[in-house]
């Protein structure tokens, strides 16, 4: 291990520059990290890499889970909860059915529990590739909230596909009424796991005397500590960190003080970026060594199998989106939908184009057990390998030309009149004037005597009268930002100067002037 660790951090680095240059083309980052791990694996004295999948499920999926329930919005989570929880649950079933039946079909040796199997790991569509890709592209709010929640959702349900699955391929038989119990005890269990843990978490940093260095590592520690407690009790560990998550992230003005707040995020988004390119990359240097496991069957069958199985994914998705909407049109004449008006035919190809697939898929596969009663589990090494070609196909195909699409077809945004931009200025206004009107009601008194309150008063009414003036606002931000940077070079050279000067002290300066720069964002 202790050979290789050159190896891993060079890795580190080829992600930090792939993804700067993914961002430079204007092309998703999963994209290009699974090609480039595929061309290094070919490089002469490259480490033969071997992705444990009990790695990326406890090490890597807690993680990425959790900052993806914290980043998400729990009233759009709460208004799209129909289309989301039949994306991600009966869609994802229905996928899973799909590739049962045809590879059942179509590939020899396959029945429907190894269908199923197959079918449940290549089911769940990667939050990360089409968060990625949705950056460099405007979409409606609404369609970047159905497809964050479904991500939360789907890896759980896909990942008990599978695990029945591979108790009918290991008993031959499937007994409908057990199974129906352990799918409502994973799903219930699941959520009420994770929320018991993350309620007990609230309760430690509220009454613990923490600090934001403890409270950065609690937090850590919290996606695990669900994840692991679920598991061991036989529900979805997945359910549990998403349930977990959501209640804290609601919660997190009540626990977590500013500075733990404003300096967590930066460090989560540091993890969940290394994490994520890590996983990513790994996946394009495992190929070769899961292509060198194929026994009897040829690459080129096997390239089409993957290929059939890809198109069987995208079809049933697409199906699937138009399907939903055909549902809730005739829904809205029964109950109360989130919008009752017709979506037309952009919303639901785009939906159904949003499939690629990602760690969760390859994790599944490799935690297929390498024997069965004591004989090498069938067809594990060609499920391997049409899970790589899913992975692969659905990335380039679908992720590259996901861009594309969105700019050709064009959807509106029908929840939002105005821009981005002028929603934020609207927001930016109001928030000064109901600040300006609070300090006058209240405060009148104070006001009158207190010299630095007259200030404050006199800064906000200026910030309102800015907003009105763009080109008055970007003078007096080019001029602060000019004092903030002569400030910054001050300290740096007095702090060279004189060498009994306090350090600590100069760089608690320089944080407040960092925080003062990063104010101006919101000016």
């Amino acid at each position: 291990m202790l050979d290789q660790f050159p190896f891993y951090l060079g890795l580190i680095l080829a992600i930090v520059l792939l993804i700067m240059l993914a961002g430079k083309i204007k092309v998703a980052y999963p994209v290009l990290l699974v090609v480039a791990g595929l061309l290094i694996s070919f490089i002469p004295g490259i480490p033969v890499i071997h992705i444990d999948p009990e790695l990326i499920f406890i090490i890597f999926l807690p993680p990425l889970l959790y900052d993806a329930s914290w980043a998400i919005s729990w009233k759009e989570l709460w208004r799209w909860r129909r289309i989301i929880c039949s994306f991600a649950f009966i869609v994802v079933f229905l996928t899973a059915m799909s590739v049962a039946f045809v590879a059942n079909h179509f590939i020899p040796g396959f029945s429907i529990a190894l269908g199923f199997l197959l079918g449940g790991i290549v089911s769940p569509p990667d939050a990360v590739s089409a968060g990625a890709i949705l950056k460099f592209v405007k979409v409606p709010k609404r369609m970047s909230s159905i497809l964050e929640g479904e991500s939360l959702l789907n890896d759980a349900s896909s990942l008990i596909i599978f695990r029945f699955a591979l108790i009918a391929v290991g008993t031959g038989q499937f007994v409908w009424y057990e199974a129906a119990g352990t799918f409502i005890w994973m799903v219930v269990g699941g959520v009420g796991i994770g929320l018991l843990v993350g309620w007990l978490f609230m309760k430690g940093h509220r009454l613990l005397p923490t600090d934001v260095n403890t409270d950065i590592v609690l937090t850590i520690l919290t996606p695990y500590m669900m994840y692991i407690a679920a598991e061991e009790l036989h529900s979805s560990g997945v359910l549990a960190v998403v349930s977990g998550g959501l209640f804290l992230s609601n919660k997190r003005h009540v626990f977590l003080s500013s500075t733990s707040r404003f300096r967590g995020i930066n460090f989560w988004e540091s993890l969940c970026f290394v994490l994520n390119g890590l996983v990513f990359m790994l996946i394009g240097l495992d190929l070769p060594e899961i292509v060198s496991g194929l026994d009897g069957v040829s690459l080129g069958t096997a390239i089409g199998y993957g290929v059939l199985v890809t198109g069987v994914l995208i079809v049933g998705r697409i199906l699937s989106a138009y399907g939903a909407v055909v549902v809730t049109l005739i829904a809205r004449n029964f109950i109360t939908v989130a919008d009752s008006r017709s979506p037309g035919f952009k919303v639901p190809l785009v939906l159904g184009w949003t499939g690629m697939r990602g760690v969760v898929s390859l994790a599944a596969a490799l935690s297929i057990p390498l024997t069965l009663n004591g004989a090498p589990f069938p067809q594990r090494n060609l499920i391997l390998f049409i899970t790589c070609i899913v992975i692969l196909l659905t990335l380039l195909l679908q992720g590259l030309s996901l861009p594309y699409l969105i700019k050709k077809i064009g959807i509106p945004d029908v929840d939002h009149s105005l821009s981005e931009e002028e929603e934020e200025e609207q927001l930016k206004r109001d928030m000064t004037h109901e600040a300006v009107t609070h300090l006058r009601a209240n405060y009148s008194e104070q006001l009158k005597e207190q010299i630095f309150l007259q200030q404050l008063v006199a800064k906000w009414e200026g910030k309102e009268q800015m907003m009105v003036d763009p080109d008055q606002q970007n003078v007096c931000k080019d001029v602060y930002l000019d004092i903030l940077n002569r400030q910054r070079k001050w300290l740096l050279a007095k702090n060279s100067a004189e060498i009994t000067l306090n350090e600590e002290l100069v760089r608690k300066y320089l944080l407040y002037l960092d925080l003062e720069e990063e104010k101006l964002q919101f000016m």
